[in-house]
């Protein structure tokens, strides 16, 4: 079982191609921060991305990979400072046809993406506001950019769901790149890492309902159990248990808040064996009881995602 893949599962990432954009100088758009985490790969030519904190411009390059955080708007353009209008605009105001086949055009593809509950924003706010990943022959991403250029140069069956398919292979690789390179990655990612914890991190997360001891962590690591505990808070910055703790109660949340299931299935898919054990740790860890949590989150405002 992968750590990471068992994240991006739960975390029922939705997203798709919104725009592909053919522009020639002077341009420049402007993407609201209410986007999650936006995708940009540059498919020929060259552009500057930049948001709305005053950070330095960022280059892209035919063949880069840029995923950016939301909070403030960010922006993209031929160069730093140019003029950016809201998607909307931007579209009207630059034709595809006429730039089509103009090789000094600039043609971007971008993509926004949204991932459900903790789970999701953690994997998300894992990453720098902005990470950029340059293309390189040796890096899987420029073989997926190539591809992505070449289906767009073509109208195809099946054309959509291609591009489509392709942005979620972006959206993967660049996660993974961004949490292999990111300061502030998650523990489960360092700890999914490491030869000596890995095995009991898999179980802990693959299996999250079953009543896991220090002891049967410890032999499925091949450690003894003060190893264990001592090796695993090293690492991790925790105590297994604590952390099979929070990471219960994560998953807890995310039942409570996206699917309408008893309360007493939530405590079991969580490894808890009753209700009473698990009230009382749920309410430990929030404050709160967990139907008084669940109803709480029911009443917030919806969102949605403009693209």
């Amino acid at each position: 079982m992968d750590v990471l893949q068992e994240h991006l599962v739960r975390a029922r990432a939705s997203g798709g191609v919104f725009a592909r954009s053919i522009a020639i100088a002077p341009w420049g758009l402007r993407l609201p921060g209410a986007i999650q985490l936006a995708v940009h790969a540059m498919i020929q030519g060259q552009a500057w991305l930049w948001t709305d904190d005053g950070g330095d411009p960022l280059e892209l390059r035919s063949g880069d990979l840029a995923l950016v955080r939301g909070g403030p708007d960010h922006f993209i353009a031929h160069e730093p400072g140019a003029r950016c209008v809201l998607p909307e605009d931007f579209r009207t105001q630059h034709s595809q046809g006429e730039a089509e086949h103009d090789p000094h055009a600039a043609v971007f593809l971008c993509g926004a993406y949204r991932f459900a509950g903790d789970i999701g924003a953690g994997l998300v706010n894992a990453l720098p506001s902005v990470l950029s990943i340059p293309s390189r022959i040796d890096n899987p991403i420029h073989g997926v950019v190539t591809l992505l250029s070449g289906e767009l140069s073509h109208v195809e069956p099946g054309r959509q769901t291609v591009l489509d398919r392709l942005l979620d292979v972006l959206v993967v690789l660049g996660l993974r790149t961004g949490l292999a390179t990111s300061s502030n990655a998650p523990a489960w990612f360092r700890g999914a890492s490491d030869v000596r914890l890995s095995r009991a991190l898999q179980a802990m997360h693959g299996e999250t309902n079953k009543s896991w001891t220090v002891e049967e962590l410890a032999k499925i690591s091949n450690m003894s159990r003060a190893t264990f505990a001592r090796t695993f808070q090293e690492v991790l910055g925790d105590t297994p248990m604590r952390y099979l703790t929070d990471w219960r109660m994560t998953v807890a949340r995310d039942l409570l808040r996206t699917q309408d299931v008893p309360m007493i299935e939530v405590a079991e898919r969580v490894g808890y064996s009753s209700m009473y054990a698990f009230a009382t740790a749920f309410r430990r860890h929030h404050g709160l009881p967990s139907g008084q949590w669940r109803q709480s989150e029911q009443d917030l405002p919806e969102t949605t995602l403009t693209h």
